[in-house]
């Protein structure tokens, strides 16, 4: 490919991703920030920071839980850091699993994300647990055996770089926010079906204008389709973009405390709330800002123990740790930024 086709393809992703930072699809810690900033610019900067962000830091510290034998960094301020946004799916008589996992770098100067997403599938090597032998199994599972932890340490094996912080929701308390927010816009134009024999099974009725919190849950967890893992990566991203602009689309923004709430109550974080409130202002008072987005390519398939894997791509899985050690490095230039990864089609 010549460089000004590369160049050219380079700057088309570029100018579709550019949009609104409210508009930033799978990152918890923004979408609460997101609430944040609408209510603050509804009722004045006085009145918020007086009144209003007291109690909304008050919840964020209900939802701080420091992992233990990891120090917590020092607010950073311009330096970019590294985010692991956990979904985690834990049901009834289940220790729960991480559907979602997203590496994200967030460089506060440039107002930049890069986010990369880890099929739940993908076949690792399992850290951070009681068990002394080295083993691998799905990503997903490292949450299982050793909670958050297990998916820091894990992330920073497979990545080979730092996670400065992580954030864990459980999807189930994702239900009751979609249903304090009246429902979600979702694309789904004909009926999803999932059921399978393995799976649980339920029905998604396609082109209702609503969505509740039960479908809406549901459709991040549909697994049926060809597009198997990736496409259910895809849909966690529309999951957020939908529940962002539900947010915004609220005429009485003063809901947002209660909505933040109910989020708080399934959230927890390492990072601290002062930090949570400092990030709100320094994406949410500069207009239009970029989000890079990068889904780790592969192919899926039975190893010899008979179980599905998502096996990663090794040449694609070295370019992206070269890629997020770029983006973790303060004197990488925006330019240098700006050269971004192929999305590698996935079979």
């Amino acid at each position: 490919m010549s460089e000004a086709s590369l160049g050219s393809r380079v700057q088309k992703r570029k100018n579709k991703r550019k949009k609104r930072i409210l508009a930033i699809g799978c990152c918890i810690l923004l979408l609460l920030a997101a609430g944040v900033y609408l209510l603050r610019k509804e009722i004045g900067w006085f009145v918020f920071d007086h009144v209003v962000s007291p109690g909304i830091e008050k919840t964020l510290d209900n939802a701080y839980e420091p992992l233990p034998g990891r120090e917590v960094p020092t607010a950073s301020g311009s330096k970019p850091y590294a985010v692991l946004l956990l979904g985690v799916d834990q049901r009834k008589q289940e220790k729960g699993r991480s559907d979602t996992m997203i590496y994200t770098v967030v460089r506060p100067k440039e107002k930049k994300l890069f986010m990369v997403s880890i099929p739940r599938d993908s076949y690792a090597k399992i850290m951070g647990t009681s068990r002394k032998k080295e083993y691998y199994d799905k990503i997903t599972h490292a949450y299982a055996h050793g909670g958050a932890y297990s998916s820091v340490t894990t992330v920073e094996e497979l990545l080979a770089n730092r996670v400065d912080y992580y954030a864990a929701i459980n999807f189930k308390g994702v239900e009751e926010t979609v249903d304090s927010l009246g429902g979600l816009r979702l694309p789904i134009a004909k009926d999803l079906v999932n059921d399978d024999a393995d799976h649980e099974k339920f029905l998604i009725k396609g082109g209702q204008k609503l969505y509740d919190g039960k479908d809406s849950l549901n459709y991040v967890r549909y697994r049926e389709d060809a597009g198997g893992d990736i496409n259910r990566t895809h849909r966690q991203v529309e999951f957020i973009h939908a529940a962002i602009s539900r947010m915004i689309e609220l005429n009485n923004l003063t809901k947002i405390p209660d909505i933040m709430n109910s989020l708080g109550d399934t959230l927890k974080t390492d990072m601290p709330p002062s930090e949570i409130m400092d990030n709100a202002k320094t994406f949410f008072e500069h207009g239009d800002n970029f989000i890079d987005s990068y889904t780790l390519p592969g192919t899926g398939g039975k190893r010899d123990d008979g179980i599905y894997y998502y096996n990663l791509d090794e040449d694609a899985l070295n370019k992206v740790k070269a890629e997020i050690g770029l983006w973790l490095d303060p004197n990488t230039s925006l330019a240098e930024l700006e050269t971004g990864l192929d999305q590698t089609p996935t079979t």
